[in-house]
């Protein structure tokens, strides 16, 4: 049977395994039911599957004539987040429709019979919220004599609209940088006996706001969280603990970001006799264009979609660990699809949803650029 004409008879089955999978709303790092249900359907639909110790990650092949490899990657944790006054773990990024579209991909070629030109590999990733899984993947071989890479996300109405897709998303670097300041604790009441922490703080986000790049590419760096061990109003707290979200649509420009606010640093502690210590982490770099990738995507979306529903490019002030894939292997052609879906009122927000029709086509795009791809 031809990959197309399955997705179109098995429409309301790949409607029900999204839904199973949005029930099945696991953190990064413990997506267990979620990959067990996927490795089901894979193992079912008799394809070779790699599992790993140590996370739930899973990586599924459709063998081949030679040993190059087309690669699909979907992410499958869920953001922890107050959904109704519960904190709870919610699919409000997608990752649910990804792992879908991606595993009826890999069923419908399956079933097709054929034996495509190089290898597919379907790559299932853990803990992609946490900027940490792709790094993983790469660590247990996923990219192994692979050329082509493909991805896809969901886009807002807004970025991409329903029944379009763009063949290329053009994510942001984003880091958060946690650190810890400490001072000297005293009484409220002799203010110059002590360091006040929170001086310190106030200081530092000043020096923040008046960081100030001279480009167009857009950027930005603030304080996001801040605390204090302090359980008394009279005296004047000794340590505090803060985050800070920077992003920036370059790796270039993130890396300025870096060494500005490293001077921010220094500059506090000198000024307020503090000592801060700091780290960078859930860092993801900015995307990286191949236009070889580009061009093969485009092709697919305007086959499914017509050439006048393709968005030529995606813009997102996102973060995505997508591209780790392609920032630690430069020679990879290499693209994230945006797909168009209606989808409201926004990523991450508590109640995201999107048009469930979406689906169909998203995953008969897929099966188009892998097998493009298949036959480079």
């Amino acid at each position: 049977m031809d990959p197309i004409q399955y997705i179109d008879q098995h429409q309301e089955t790949l409607i029900k395994s999204y839904h199973d999978l949005h029930s099945l709303a696991e953190p990064s790092w413990q997506e267990e039911r979620t990959s067990c249900y996927i490795l089901k359907c894979l193992r079912e639909a008799g394809i070779t599957v790699n599992t790993f110790q140590g996370h739930f990650g899973i990586i599924a092949e459709i063998p081949g004539i030679s040993k190059k490899v087309v690669a699909l990657r979907a992410d499958m944790d869920a953001l922890v987040q107050e959904v109704d006054g519960v904190v709870k773990a919610n699919h409000s990024c997608g990752h649910d429709a990804h792992s879908t579209m991606v595993l009826y991909t890999a069923l419908a070629i399956a079933s097709s019979g054929i034996r495509p030109k190089h290898t597919l590999r379907f790559i299932f990733q853990p803990a992609e919220e946490k900027g940490e899984g792709a790094l993983q993947m790469i660590n247990d071989g996923a990219l192994e004599n692979v050329t082509y890479l493909f991805g896809v996300h969901v886009r807002p109405s807004t970025e991409v609209p329903y029944m379009k897709a763009s063949p290329v998303i053009v994510h942001g670097s984003a880091e958060t940088i946690r650190g810890t300041i400490k001072g000297l604790q005293a009484h409220a009441s002799r203010p110059k006996d002590g360091i006040n922490v929170i001086e310190a703080a106030a200081l530092l986000v000043q020096k923040l706001q008046q960081i100030n790049l001279e480009t167009e590419i857009p950027y930005s760096i603030k304080m996001t969280q801040f605390e204090t061990n302090n359980k008394a109003s009279n005296v004047i707290p000794e340590t505090a603990v803060f985050a800070i979200d920077a992003r920036a649509q370059s790796n270039d420009v993130m890396n300025e970001l870096n060494r500005l606010t490293k001077e921010a640093f220094e500059q506090t502690m000198e000024q307020t006799e503090t000592s801060i210590s700091w780290s960078a982490e859930e860092f993801v770099p900015a995307a990286t264009l191949n236009e070889k990738a580009i061009k093969l995507a485009e092709a697919a979306i305007a086959d499914i979609l017509g050439m006048e529903n393709v968005v030529p490019v995606c813009v997102s002030q996102g973060g995505e660990d997508f591209h780790f894939y392609t920032a630690e292997n430069p020679d990879i052609t290499a693209t994230m699809i945006g797909l168009g879906c209606d989808l409201t009122p926004g990523l991450h927000h508590p109640d995201m949803k999107f048009n469930l029709q979406a689906l169909i086509y998203g995953t008969k795009i897929l099966i188009n650029t892998v097998m493009m791809a298949a036959e480079e």
